[in-house]
């Protein structure tokens, strides 16, 4: 059920978008008026969050149903007074994954305009997954607000909503209600910057379980496209894996995890503080095996004899495996060539007979089968390969690749499908050998 407009997206991108999904050899696969309403179902996707939270599990600490068991006792504590206690299933093929279906749209009744808060989108996406408000999201607020008022939250569809305003008569989207937990001197006023909870939702539009805090040890949250290709890298104990854009280190852990914490996992990321947050995860979840450096992944491969004892940039052919879950748009806005660029690099690092994983979080042609048809055809080396679980759809007809290499890619497009492997964010998986 559609409660949300579609996405607003500035005419430029919108036309691009339109361009991808409409392009001649996809209207020759499925005709014109199927990639219409393809193209249209998308734009309503993305406004809407996933039907499911998808929870990964640390399952080399702990087996599957113990965590379910000890999860539903932790969320029992927030759940009290919910319309029906929500219900944890395993993914029927991924192993470390749990479900939780979310409620919505729900009926909440919006209070008046001097109860009004509103937040940047950010904060709304993460509202209607299940968070709190935090108080850096918080753009405008009433005048007068006090700890304890009832508010109700909107989201700044835009991003023209002055932060510290009063008030804000733009664009802007209910998400839910709640109370606040501070006055509005107290997340506007000056000083540093204010953090924690400023508003505690109450009666979302969408109600999922928060997870902050709840086990951080045996619970991750991660979009299910992003648990799949950890599986699909399938990384062994003993290996050495290259992430190349690691940050916030999802990714690199479960690498770590599915390798029995054996072997090495080498993360890198170009923005340092971004590091700290890689090693942080990994020392929760009692990983060892990930070393994480603050470094720029498209100079990873040195044949100048400058490379580190144990530090980049390496030597070419370092690595079993190599993850390259690449920078973009995140969605469909023209991308530069940083992609291009890091996945020569990535090639340059894998070993022969390696396996790389190129992995994006966005729609576009461009970023995705564009740049596999192009790595084909710059290394004769690379070999696509299937990939296990299989999940999502296969490629896009549009970037000149034949059926066959279309069947072994995999495109997560919440259009088409509904379920949890269907309803999800939009994500795109390509598997090579180096031969």
């Amino acid at each position: 059920m559609s409660v949300f407009p579609k996405i607003s997206l500035r005419p430029d991108v919108a036309d691009y978008l339109k361009g991808v999904f409409l392009n001649k050899e996809l209207l020759a696969s499925v005709g014109h008026q199927e990639a219409e309403r393809h193209f249209q179902t998308l734009l309503t996707c993305l406004s809407h969050p996933p039907s499911y939270t998808c929870v990964r599990t640390s399952v080399h600490l702990a087996p599957l149903e113990e965590i379910r068991r000890e999860l539903a006792d932790e969320l029992k504590k927030q759940t009290c007074g919910w319309e029906e206690e929500p219900k944890m299933v395993p993914h029927p093929s991924v192993p470390d994954v749990l479900l939780i279906p979310v409620v919505g749209p729900r009926l909440v009744e919006q209070l008046g305009n001097d109860a009004e808060v509103v937040v940047g989108a950010q904060c709304a996406h993460a509202v209607l997954r299940g968070a709190d408000v935090f108080a850096p999201g918080i753009l405008s607020c009433p005048k007068y607000m006090k700890a304890g008022d009832a508010v109700s939250v909107y989201s700044d569809v835009e991003g023209k909503c002055t932060r510290g305003a009063f008030g804000f008569r733009g664009s802007k989207i209910f998400v839910g209600n709640g109370v606040a937990r501070r006055d509005r001197a107290g997340i506007f006023g000056a000083g540093e910057t204010v953090r924690g909870v400023g508003v505690r939702m109450t009666e979302p539009l969408y109600r999922s379980p928060s997870f902050d805090g709840v086990l951080p040890r045996l619970a991750f949250l991660q979009n299910l496209p992003s648990v799949v290709v950890g599986h699909v890298l399938g990384p062994r104990p003993g290996e050495r894996v290259l992430d190349m854009c690691a940050a916030p280190g999802g990714k690199t852990c479960h690498i770590a995890a599915l390798m029995e914490d054996r072997g090495e996992v080498v993360a890198l990321d170009k923005i340092r503080n971004k590091m700290e947050l890689i090693r942080r995860n990994a020392e929760t979840l009692q990983l060892r095996s990930v070393a994480a450096f603050c470094f720029n992944s498209t100079k990873v491969v040195s044949d100048d004899g400058d490379c580190g004892a144990e530090g980049p940039p390496f030597p070419p052919e370092s690595f079993d495996r190599v993850l390259l879950d690449a920078p973009c748009s995140g969605l469909g806005q023209r991308p530069n060539l940083a992609s291009a660029w890091t996945l020569k690099e990535a090639v340059r690092a894998l070993k022969r007979g390696g396996v790389l994983v190129y992995s994006t979080c966005t729609v576009t042609l461009a970023e995705n089968e564009e740049q596999v048809a192009w790595a084909l055809r710059t290394f004769p080396g690379l070999a696509l390969l299937p990939q296990e679980p299989r999940v999502g759809a296969e490629g896009m007809p549009g970037a000149g690749l034949s059926p066959e290499q279309l069947g072994l890619l995999q495109r997560f497009r919440p259009e088409l499908s509904r379920g949890p492997d269907g309803d999800t964010i939009g994500f795109f998986i390509a598997k090579f050998r180096k031969n």
